[in-house]
């Protein structure tokens, strides 16, 4: 998601992006404010006066998303599990967090944290705009109380027992602390998820028909939404299951191939493009196991053909600093994540800065294949 994001900076440690779907949102929020909602409590105001105060409590909404996503990554943080990133995008935000809790009591504190914070934030805009409002210009007010109403909508919404939903996730530690099982609550809380998204999608389509055409669509589109992201759960869930306790080496390809990096360019294409349909290589240094970085043909074809003699793998090989490497302990569920984030094929195995082994997709999909018959043959 972040290869299609704008990136904003970050918060400690946390890279925070906008994906550009956000627009819609943003556009759609303005709109409704500046046409619908403040009309309707400050009729007096002008055209121009709505649309800017719209775009203002817009972006404060936004600000308002940010803290509810940075309220769950800083607790998963808390808790010893690493975050990556928080991307908003037009159905809210997302944190990028390297593994699912341990536990179920991790999992409720992560969830909680989020609609807790959007409720705080709405209460406090509230009491501000009480306790201050008659001193305050109107336009203030009304940004005030924009954002008292919309965080609260947001925390309570997101407390539905709608997976993922963070009242999903609620739902789902519960049910995980009473059964012991994780998968059995994945199960249970992605049922209930559909059940809901699917609540969203014919109440959308009523709303539509009986006049009330865009709040319908709206809602079709966050029932489907949820649906998908339900069934992605439960996927992801069922898969984090089977390869709980599996460490990379036990998946990996050992003595994995790999080229020399003195090997030239016409040598690289003819010996291992060419003859064994190799298209992206460790590189490696001249008579050890020591990793360079990796050699692809995108590297080989920025240089030209008449060159290819007298240039060296290492000289337009991408440099180990610049890769995504894995371990032979790490775990496999880890390894996994990098591929899908970054959209890799492979994932090179280094120990001590020696390449020991190379991690695809396709051993993955073979090792859940053979546990999978495994299973069967048991049954």
């Amino acid at each position: 998601m972040l290869n299609h994001s704008l990136h904003l900076g970050r918060i400690r440690g946390i890279e925070i992006a906008v994906n550009w779907s956000w627009l819609i949102i943003f556009v759609l929020l303005t709109w409704s404010l500046a046409l619908f909602f403040f009309p309707e409590f400050y009729p007096r105001w002008s055209i121009g006066t709505l649309w800017i105060v719209g775009a203002i409590s817009s972006l404060l909404l936004f600000v308002s998303v940010l803290l509810h996503e940075l309220a769950h990554s800083l607790v998963a943080e808390s808790e010893g599990i690493p975050v990556r990133s928080i991307t908003l995008f037009v159905f809210g935000g997302v944190s990028d967090i390297e593994r699912e809790p341990p536990t179920a009591k991790d999992e409720f504190l992560m969830a909680v944290a989020g609609p807790a914070t959007s409720v705080v934030i709405g209460v406090v805009a509230y009491l501000a705009l009480v306790g201050f409002g008659v001193s305050l210009p109107a336009e203030i007010r009304g940004i005030l109380f924009a954002l008292a109403l919309y965080n609260v909508i947001l925390g309570v919404f997101n407390l539905l027992p709608g997976f993922p939903l963070d009242g999903g996730r609620v739902f789902r530690s519960i049910v995980w602390a009473v059964t012991g099982s994780y998968r059995e609550a994945t199960n249970v809380a992605t049922i209930i998820g559909q059940v809901f998204a699917y609540l969203f999608i014919f109440g959308g389509l009523f709303l539509a028909i009986a006049g009330a055409f865009l709040s319908g669509i709206w809602l079709v589109f966050i029932g489907w939404f949820l649906n998908n992201a339900a069934i992605t759960s439960r996927k992801q869930a069922e898969m984090e299951t089977a390869l709980r306790g599996v460490q990379v080496s036990s998946v990996m390809t050992t003595n994995p191939p790999e080229v020399p990096a003195e090997t030239s360019l016409s040598e690289f294409v003819d010996e291992y493009v060419l003859a064994r349909n190799l298209r992206a290589i460790p590189v490696v240094a001249d008579h050890s196991d020591r990793m360079m970085g990796l050699v692809t043909l995108a590297e080989v074809q920025s240089v030209p053909r008449d060159r290819w003699g007298n240039t060296t793998v290492s000289q337009v090989m991408l440099p180990t600093d610049r890769l995504v490497v894995a371990t032979p302990e790490e775990p496999l569920v880890k390894a996994l994540h990098d591929l899908s984030e970054d959209d890799l094929n492979q994932l090179p195995v280094v120990k001590e800065g020696r390449l020991v082994g190379l991690l695809t997709r396709a051993n993955v999909i073979r090792f859940l294949r053979v546990r999978q018959e495994l299973h069967q043959n048991a049954g």
